[in-house]
């Protein structure tokens, strides 16, 4: 694919008012737009549908370190792309296939691309043994990018091309123009919701030790979980009315940081051991929408933070739930790297394996909230039979009529396995009281799911 050939292959893109891109430079510099951040260290695959080439399912893995993990995982990606996108709109008609890495040590662009490219050749081989072509493969390392597929040195040379500078592309004009934004590099949105380094983790894991050793034996000796349910509940709606009368100094680092100011210790261990309760963390899910969600989205990402040393897998909770906020609100790229570092976290967390298949699958989000809106209305009905429902319980105006649709995705119950921490890496964990979460089924106990 070159840009001096007659007549050039276009792509077309729904991002930003069908933006229409004519060769690889342009695809290269349309790639955070279409992803809302910049992807570095991944694979992205994006379908492509009808003569013109329209963006359809995209989906996005981190790049395996090891070359022997390139043949399974190449599988599982055009396997997941093309299975979905026929369930949504219909079997592809091509993929656009992005690289990103950058060089590490003394390691230049050129050699990242030189290394990925069995890579590329294994994605491009997956997909074709499944009757959909790659219709262009990049590599797009340290500001410059190469075609796998392009032969062209006009458009595509050995040594690579520069990409444009940020802001000036044809794509991030339009994006300008639709109020859409690029919310920084993957690292850098993943890196809002880690633990920050420092001597304060020390005191948070002291506090939910604590925690553990009172509200574990509560919750799995069944008598006591309602009440922990209850005590829960009331504490994330005195946070929520905390984190909604201080405004952040804007949505980066520097609103972390007033965030974590208004979140002692204790509360944040309270919190976030009453959320690996099943029921809990399903009734936290209803702070999704109006002006709940998002203060709901800052406490849920300052949870996670909290989630410190032997503590890291307990993330998949408030992380599940700011995937669950930020996709209920539209907020599609914060929903994928939330929910992807929740799975990272527990990859068997169930709640958080479906909502990032139905985001993934570009599926409504409504559906879910009518759900959970139609819980909330129930309950207070028990509670109160005569009262008619709140007005916090209803859709807000504008939003679809409430459909009820089946509730199974937030009661399926998930294998008993071993921790896993927050990078994915395999650890021990002591018997009792973290462990009893997975194990226990005895009545009025609920695992993590």
């Amino acid at each position: 694919m070159t840009e001096n050939s007659e007549p050039p292959r276009s792509f077309e893109s729904t991002t930003a008012n069908q933006v229409t891109l004519r060769s690889p430079k342009e695809l290269a510099d349309a790639l955070p737009y279409l992803m809302g951040f910049y992807p570095n260290d991944s694979v992205v695959m994006v379908a492509l549908h009808g003569r013109r080439g329209r963006f359809g399912g995209r989906l996005r893995l981190g790049i395996p370190d090891h070359r022997e993990e390139w043949r399974e995982v190449s599988e599982q990606l055009a396997e997941c792309l093309i299975s979905g996108s026929e369930k949504r709109t219909g079997k592809p008609d091509g993929v656009v296939l992005f690289l990103c890495q950058e060089p590490t040590g003394d390691q230049s662009a050129q050699e990242v691309m030189e290394w990925l490219r069995p890579l590329a050749q294994r994605l491009r081989r997956a997909c074709g043994t499944r009757d959909v072509p790659v219709l262009e493969a990049l590599c797009v390392s340290d500001g410059r990018y190469w075609s796998y597929c392009c032969p062209d040195p006009r458009c595509c040379p050995a040594e690579g091309a520069p990409l444009a500078l940020s802001g000036t592309s044809v794509m991030a004009a339009a994006a300008t123009y639709a109020g859409l934004r690029v919310r920084g590099s993957l690292s850098e949105m993943e890196a809002r919701f880690a633990p920050p380094s420092g001597p304060g983790g020390e005191e948070q894991e002291k506090a939910l030790d604590e925690a553990a050793a009172d509200l574990v034996p509560r919750i799995l000796g069944g008598e006591d979980r309602e009440v922990v349910e209850t005590e829960t509940l009331e504490l994330v709606r005195l946070l929520l009315t905390r984190f909604a009368g201080v405004l952040p100094e804007g949505d980066g680092p520097e609103g972390d940081a007033v965030d974590d100011g208004l979140l002692a210790p204790e509360e944040a261990a309270a919190v976030v051991l009453g959320l690996q309760d099943r029921t809990t963390r399903d009734r936290a899910a209803e702070w999704m929408e109006g002006p709940e969600a998002a203060p709901a989205l800052r406490l849920w990402r300052a949870l996670a933070r909290r989630c410190v040393g032997a503590y890291a897998d307990h993330a998949a909770a408030p992380l599940t739930l700011a995937g669950w906020v930020a996709w209920s609100t539209g907020d599609e790229p914060t929903a994928r790297v939330a929910l992807a570092l929740a799975l990272q976290a527990d990859p068997d967390y169930v709640f958080a394996r479906l909502l990032h298949q139905g985001v993934n699958e570009g599926l409504d989000p409504e559906q879910l909230r009518s759900c959970l809106r139609e819980e909330r209305a129930e309950r207070d009905a028990r509670r109160a039979p005569d009262a008619p429902p709140a007005a916090s319980q209803q859709a807000p105006p504008g939003a679809p009529a409430a459909r009820r649709p089946r509730k199974k995705a937030l009661r399926c119950r998930r294998p008993v396995r071993s921790g896993t921490a927050r990078g994915g890496t395999s650890r021990s964990r002591p018997a009792g009281r973290r462990a009893a979460f997975r194990g226990s089924r005895s009545r009025g106990a609920r695992s993590r799911r």
